[in-house]
């Protein structure tokens, strides 16, 4: 299990001009953090992505990630330039946990839930992740102590479960 704070481990998230002049370029990490985590996730069996909804949106400490760490030659390959992508990653599965301040029905009728569409459309089938679970726990401003520690245990059974590939 690689387990990460990217805040408290100071990730460094602004993706270089140089990060992007090409697919060789972006496979190239000059910083030892992000050359860490690139390794560390091409080994993976599962990934567990744990955030707040800000916006519609991951925190920008982990699209950050996204941007640097998911990156060709590393995440996926392209054929072609317009061509679909070939998904490197070895984990073919992932939970998503989310905390959101939004109730469910305002969040599908007003936004049509974003961050369903960010992992589950987006970033992780393009990586070849292909199971995608995701679960998020609202309303976190007014709830009690106890149902956060029954979220908390939901988490882990979630986690349990996605593991043992169930």
């Amino acid at each position: 299990v690689a387990a990460h704070d990217l805040t408290a481990q100071g990730f460094p998230p602004v993706l270089t001009a140089e990060e992007t002049g090409t697919v060789e370029a972006a496979g190239a990490a000059t910083d030892p953090l992000v050359a860490l985590h690139r390794a560390e996730v091409a080994t993976l069996d599962a990934l567990v992505l744990i955030h707040p909804n800000w916006w519609g949106l991951p925190p920008a400490v982990l699209t950050g990630w996204v941007q640097r760490v998911l990156v060709p030659g590393v995440a996926y390959k392209l054929g072609q330039a317009d061509g679909e992508p070939a998904g490197l990653l070895r984990a073919g599965r992932a939970l998503v946990l989310n905390t959101s301040d939004t109730p469910a029905e305002r969040e599908a009728a007003e936004f049509g839930d974003p961050l369903e569409r960010v992992w589950a459309a987006c970033v992780l089938p393009y990586v070849g992740v292909t199971d995608v679970r995701r679960t998020v726990f609202r309303t976190v401003t007014d709830s009690t102590a106890d149902q956060r520690a029954a979220w908390l245990a939901e988490a882990r059974r979630e986690a349990r479960a996605l593991l043992a590939g169930r």
